[in-house]
């Protein structure tokens, strides 16, 4: 039941698009509507309101992190063992992305879930979260692209958490997350590939079909 109990509520957590909920809360267009037509705090930021894109990235970011880390520290209450607390975590932290991804509430259109990912490492261990952040933050540096960083950033994730702590349950759930996070920027892929992928920061353009 525990299992049950920790996937639902963890997915719909996961399901409260921040992007979509900040904007209408302070009169901008639905973030679906302009840019690549994703509800993240990049095309967010697209408007021109660094505000709006702060708090998108920091609610998408806390609702990863939020039902881990309550997992985290309060599983053992309920008589999980090592292996089972592995196991619970790991299954809220895959609910909680596919939430993002998928939101009930939002007719299942959802972002690509780079805030929430990082949120949810953060949760798993603060180093490996860090160094996925890190990473993310070096390739936006130096080529800004958000798309180029978050595929980076999701290919090292799998092997940080390895070299880290070791092969665990939670490395399957950290190498399935970013296996989607990659799936869901494979229009960006082409997008860098044919070298017309918009920059961190450049101004809104009518959402594109993808």
């Amino acid at each position: 039941m525990i299992y049950l109990i920790v996937a639902v509520a963890s997915y719909l957590i996961g399901s409260i698009s921040f992007a979509v909920v900040v904007s209408s809360a302070m009169g901008l267009a639905d973030p679906r509507s302009y840019g690549s037509g994703n509800p993240g705090a990049t095309n967010v930021l697209r408007t021109g309101n660094k505000l709006a894109a702060i708090l998108t990235l920091v609610g998408d970011a806390f609702k990863g992190w939020l039902p881990v880390w309550l997992v985290g520290h309060f599983g053992a209450r309920f008589g999980l063992d090592a292996t089972g607390l592995a196991t619970v975590i790991a299954l809220s932290a895959i609910a909680v992305f596919l939430g993002h991804l998928y939101p009930i509430f939002f007719r299942f259109q959802g972002g690509k879930g780079v805030a929430t990912a990082a949120g949810v490492l953060l949760a798993i261990h603060p180093a490996l979260g860090l160094a996925t952040l890190l990473t993310w933050l070096i390739i936006a540096f130096f080529f800004r692209y958000s798309s180029l960083a978050a595929l980076v950033a999701a290919v090292f994730a799998p092997f940080f958490q390895v070299f880290l702590f070791g092969p665990s349950r939670i490395s399957l759930a950290v190498l399935a997350m970013s296996a989607l996070l990659v799936w869901r920027h494979r229009a960006n892929i082409s997008k860098l590939l044919a070298g017309k992928e918009s920059r961190i920061g450049d101004k809104k353009k009518p959402a594109a079909v993808e």
